[in-house]
């Protein structure tokens, strides 16, 4: 029951979706709901993955992805993507630590963060566009839960650069056993789809490689510009991961230009 708890805190945290009253509040259970940051993003995941199944019955696939990344932008409250944006334009406009943490503390997006979340969201709909609806719906179901474990090692491993802040609460030491758990939460699934064939096995461990170079290259950076990882950090974490994950997806099909 007190797992059960933690999870709809963590579904509570990172989502806008609710919860069932019994669950209460507790502080304290904030500092280890993090362990299923994966599981939360396997619940959007299947949220994203229905609507694309459902719209892609009736419209064609630019409509579906599009459709379906706006039901996981709002079941999510733009939460990652917000986020991503305030690291674009606190490692791009700041130059000391202070005025990177000072930039992305500001709700106003600068041309940085504009410019990236176009981007972002360009390739993100651009590769899934291009992936077959079964291949799509399976892509979703991986990238979501390891993209978000890719963020939760930074918990994990790092230190919390800010005094206080809209991540603080989430930033307690993570223990091994923690993590442990939040690897389970992806690794279940991803043995899932490699098992059922819905996805290559290849496309799987590229994925997981690449999820992991996002956090490493990220985390290192932050590590030198501001000593610690902020909530922001965590969603530019999650978002970059989501994205590599979709194009490693892809690429394992063999779409690339020169051979078309």
């Amino acid at each position: 029951m007190h797992q059960l708890r933690l999870f709809f805190i963590a579904l509570q945290f990172f989502t806008r979706l609710p919860i069932p009253r019994w669950v209460g509040f507790d502080p304290a259970w904030l500092h280890h709901a993090s362990r299923y940051f994966p599981l939360v993003g396997l619940v959007v995941a299947g949220i994203a993955a229905a609507v694309y199944a459902a719209a892609a019955w009736v419209f064609p696939a630019p409509v579906a992805v599009l459709l379906s990344t706006a039901a996981g932008i709002y079941a999510t409250g733009a939460f990652h993507e917000d986020g991503f944006a305030d690291m674009c334009d606190g490692f791009g406009g700041g130059m000391t630590r202070e005025r990177v943490l000072e930039i992305m503390k500001d709700s106003r997006i600068g041309a940085y963060g504009a410019i990236g979340t176009i981007c972002l969201l360009a390739v993100k709909c651009t590769a899934l566009t291009l992936l077959p609806p079964a291949v799509a719906v399976a892509a979703l179901l991986l990238a979501h839960p390891l993209s978000r474990l890719a963020a939760t090692s930074l918990i994990w491993r790092m230190e919390y650069a800010r005094a206080e802040g809209k991540a603080k609460p989430m930033a307690q030491e993570m223990s091994g056993a923690e993590f442990f758990i939040a690897c389970l939460c992806t690794a279940l699934p991803a043995v899932l789809l490699g098992a059922m064939g819905w996805l290559p096995w290849l496309a799987i461990c590229a994925a997981v490689l690449a999820a992991l170079a996002a956090a490493i290259w990220l985390g290192r950076k932050f590590a030198r510009r501001i000593g610690g990882y902020t909530g922001d950090c965590l969603g530019a974490v999650q978002q970059l991961a989501e994205v590599l994950i979709y194009l490693c997806v892809l690429a394992g099909l063999g779409h690339g230009a020169w051979q078309a």
